[in-house]
């Protein structure tokens, strides 16, 4: 056992002995510095990252009021995995968050692990006051002494209520509300209404599968179903369900979120997705058409948000941007893990298959400063766009005729030699973003390499969306039909753009390189 994990164990002794049954810790005030925090090496200037401190999973995804709730696993008191806590973030716009106190703490139950929020419109769950609707958070309680004598149920699904905007809320008397059968991983539950047959659906992981159960309530669940694929022996983890209309159609199909712990589209943890049709109880799709949401190493525990208004009617979505194969080694020192940009989902049909497409929000334009025009027509080698000391924020948009073998693509570089390169090879058919001398990658054997984004569709223009922050690049080819993100660790900041074409010519079709701003 080495010296790491024994202060870990300590630290999570301490933390769970202190809490009393059911209830609610005293808040950790050191949760939000004063001192300029953002302003640390490799801190995210346009992603959300936690204040200090270890973050993982988004959990709570919510809209209410003007406000989309981003609560997300935590732990205050160290840089790596621990008792895990809610955090709590507020955003009237998906791009600028506030940050506010710890939402649930652990308690004589357990750690507070994943789940999701919805607003109890109708009040249900009788939870709610005065004709406000109650916010019910659904969560897994984690019994860590559970786990450590060998018992199998230590893990349950349990449910909390605000009536104050999420601001405060109050875990329920009879938690849990779904008790462990004797299976060793059985969580992320997450909750959405069925309209067609009134009553709540529950979908959460047991271990290689989902399991669907039914309430009308949200305290009292049955069980319904299950889906799975046959013979996995991967984790399964963070599942969603929810209906999305086919573009172009008046088809609805039912989409179903997983994500995976291993095997990962280029190794280690990520996120995928089945589609078909659900009646309320039942999730039937095809098991072998399993797709991949993000291609690159740094998209994990995808979902998307609950209670968008329909007058919206976005399925909006974000992520955890890392890996667990180096998530708690990478080279940050006050704060460990960011989200994603929020994406827009819509689903497309290609034949007797249906694929989701992810576009970053467009509420993102409010970060948008002098855009700088690419001059379109044939290009060969390297073309600086851009080099700019106190620049390092970019949003890059190009088309490219579609090269039959030339590489095509963009070099962000610094004065250290490193460099990270984004690039479509016309002999591959393939995108690539490739991270080999991007900067320190000596933490983890893992992380250093080119990473690869299958294209299985023709057409006849390459066209990249990038997104450049001190620490992330996030690559949106082809009107998002292949996504790519991936975590970067320069010594400095990128300030060097180019262009290149390599093994050949191509030509240019439009092109444009904006400034962005931070929002801190």
């Amino acid at each position: 056992m080495n010296w790491q994990y024994c202060i870990f164990v300590v630290l999570a002794m301490i933390s769970f002995c202190s809490c009393q049954n059911n209830t609610t810790m005293e808040p950790n005030t050191a949760q939000i510095p004063t001192q300029n925090y953002y302003g640390e090496a490799h801190r995210p200037q346009f992603h959300f990252s936690p204040p200090s401190k270890w973050m993982n999973d988004p959990n709570g995804m919510v809209f209410y009021e003007g406000e989309y709730h981003l609560f997300y696993q935590y732990y205050p008191d160290s840089t790596v995995w621990g008792p895990m806590h809610w955090g709590h973030a507020v955003s009237p716009d998906l791009v600028h968050w506030e940050h506010l106190p710890i939402a649930l703490y652990p308690d004589s139950l357990g750690y507070i692990f994943s789940g999701s929020a919805v607003i109890d419109w109708k009040n249900t769950s009788g939870l709610g006051k005065e004709g406000q609707p109650p916010m019910i958070a659904l969560f897994t309680h984690h019994d860590p002494e559970g786990e450590k004598s060998g018992d199998s149920t230590y893990q349950y699904q349990s449910i909390a209520y605000s009536t104050d905007k999420g601001r405060t809320f109050n875990k329920y008397e009879g938690n849990p509300v779904i008790a462990n059968p004797g299976i060793k991983d059985f969580r992320d539950p997450k909750v959405i209404w069925h309209e067609e047959t009134k009553h709540w659906v529950m979908v959460f992981s047991v271990h290689d599968r989902v399991w669907f159960y039914t309430s009308p309530n949200l305290l009292n669940w049955t069980f319904a179903s299950e889906f799975g694929v046959p013979d996995d022996k991967r984790l399964w983890e963070c599942p969603d369900l929810f209906p999305m209309m086919v573009e172009g159609t008046e088809e609805t199909k039912w989409v179903l979120i997983i994500s995976l712990q291993k095997e990962g589209p280029n190794g280690g943890t990520a996120t995928a997705y089945f589609v078909g049709d659900f009646d309320g109880k039942n999730f039937i799709a095809d098991y072998k058409k399993q797709y991949w949401a993000d291609f690159g190493k740094d998209n994990y525990a995808m979902v998307t948000w609950s209670d968008i208004p329909q007058s919206d009617g976005r399925r909006l979505a974000l992520g955890w941007m890392s890996n667990w194969q180096y998530a708690q080694v990478v080279p940050t020192e006050q704060w460990r893990s960011a989200m994603t940009l929020s994406r827009k989902f819509t689903l497309h049909q290609y034949g007797e298959d249906y694929r989701l497409r992810s576009m970053p929000v467009e509420e993102l334009k409010v970060l948008e400063g002098p855009i700088q025009t690419i001059a379109s027509g044939s290009y060969s080698g390297f073309t600086t766009l851009a080099d700019q000391p106190g620049q390092h924020l970019y949003k890059l948009d190009v088309s490219f005729e579609r090269p039959a073998s030339a590489r095509v693509g963009v070099r962000f570089s610094n004065e250290e030699g490193e460099h990270l390169e984004v690039f479509y090879s016309g002999i591959a058919q393939q995108y690539y973003v490739d991270r080999s001398v991007a900067g320190q990658a000596d933490f983890s054997e893992d992380f250093a390499g080119s990473h690869a984004g299958p294209v299985d569709y023709k057409r006849e223009t390459v066209d990249m969306l990038l997104y450049l922050d001190h620490s992330s690049i996030e690559l949106f080819a082809d009107a998002g039909q292949c996504v790519m993100t991936e975590i970067v660790f320069p010594k400095t900041p990128y300030t060097k753009i180019e262009l290149f074409v390599s093994k050949g010519e191509a030509r240019l079709l439009q092109g444009s390189l904006t400034a962005l701003k931070s929002i801190w």
